[in-house]
């Protein structure tokens, strides 16, 4: 992720709008900066699209499904929206238009897929914003070159619990949704070092 330059000043939420109508790639906005979103490594997109995957056949017969890194996610403490790497909606998905834009208000699950110039932006800033969701409840960040995937839940008194996964052998259960995602499906087909 890298910010597009801009001579002299910030770009305006409009200014940002109407360079993502235009754009044939993504581009999320943060306090006046925007970030090129695509050209990600192939072991992001493997992880991502496997975590995608396995979501959409593990929730087939649920009310819940999984959504890929296209469908745009409303923040209201990072307006305008966001794109995480996978999320779960459950019952009816409830959509904002923005222009010709669908943003999703409801998810209950995201996932990011760690890089190395996007991690502290996810564990920390992004984390927070999308706690501005009410009805987000789960949170997963993976790692790209190892086995470990950080689970955050949402407890009852507001708080998050952190879990940690490691190792191939290891397996996820989500709370949000009821499945599991063993780190070999995660990671499948991911060269590791």
């Amino acid at each position: 992720m890298s910010a597009l330059p801009k001579q002299e000043s910030y770009y305006t939420v409009e200014e940002y709008l109407a360079l993502e109508a235009m754009a044939e790639t993504r581009y999320e906005y943060f306090n006046g900066e925007v970030f090129d979103m695509a050209g990600g490594t192939l072991k992001h997109s493997q992880i991502s699209g496997n975590v995608y995957y396995a979501l959409q056949q593990k929730l087939t017969a649920t009310k819940c499904r999984a959504l890929n890194s296209e469908m745009r996610i409303k923040v209201p403490a990072a307006l305008p929206y966001r794109y995480p790497d996978a999320s779960v909606v459950c019952d009816e998905p409830q959509l904002e238009k923005l222009g010709a834009m669908e943003l999703l208000l409801n998810p209950v699950a995201l996932v990011e897929v760690l890089s190395e110039s996007t991690e502290k932006y996810d564990r920390e800033g992004k984390f927070l914003a999308y706690q501005s969701i009410p009805s987000f409840h789960e949170y997963l960040l993976i790692e790209q070159d190892r086995y470990h995937v950080t689970q955050y839940v949402k407890q009852d008194d507001g708080a998050w619990l952190r879990r940690d996964f490691i190792g191939s052998d290891a397996a996820v259960k989500l709370s949000s949704v009821d499945c599991t995602l063993t780190l070999t499906e995660i990671y499948r087909d991911v060269a590791m070092a």
